[in-house]
């Protein structure tokens, strides 16, 4: 690899990839939790290094560049790379401790996540846990959370998904709707 090609602070590139993934330098800086100004130097300092421009700033905002376009694909893959390296270098930890944020819907994290979190702690107790209640999809590679508890199974290949337990269900309708549908 030509270690002298790479003539850019890779640093102001994650500054790059979280304001257009974020859409604005404000919502990038709380993302960060850095100022706003500090992160758009990082910003201007990226695109003076390259010597191309990333992003248009007019009334609506920040939109990206042809070249912040194609630039983004890369980056994109530099953030997963680094996400993946940040990743594989905690799971080599001997503890168990820190922060996990579980994404899970809202029955669930209503329901269930209590009993399990409570166990948890008694098990483990230097963890943090966070629980996102959402009925929308958490992207787990983009870190949105550590743990996702879906009823479905997820698309991305390189995700691990475990079958936690076969969950019976019961629905309940008044006779009149059933009637209303052809049902018993």
């Amino acid at each position: 690899m030509g270690w002298r090609s790479i003539d850019f602070d890779w640093n102001r590139a994650r500054a790059f990839l979280v304001t257009a993934e974020e859409g604005s330098l404000s919502a990038a800086a709380r993302a960060l939790g850095m100022t706003q100004p500090t992160l758009g130097r990082q910003v201007s300092a990226l695109e003076a290094e390259l010597g191309v421009a990333l992003f248009e700033r007019g009334n609506r905002g920040l939109e990206l560049t042809p070249s912040g376009l194609e630039l983004l694909e890369y980056v994109r893959k530099m953030g997963d790379a680094a996400s993946g390296f940040s990743l594989s270098a905690k799971g080599h930890s001997d503890s168990i401790e820190g922060d996990i944020c579980i994404s899970a819907t809202e029955a669930m994290a209503v329901y269930q996540l209590p009993a399990v979190i409570r166990e948890l702690r008694c098990a483990y107790p230097g963890i943090n846990v966070e629980v996102i209640a959402t009925n929308s999809t958490s992207d787990l590679k983009r870190r949105e959370a550590d743990i996702a508890i879906r009823a479905f199974q997820p698309t991305q290949p390189e995700l691990i998904a475990r079958k936690l337990c076969a969950v019976k269900a019961h629905l309940y309708a008044c006779p009149d709707y059933l009637s209303s549908i052809g049902g018993v």
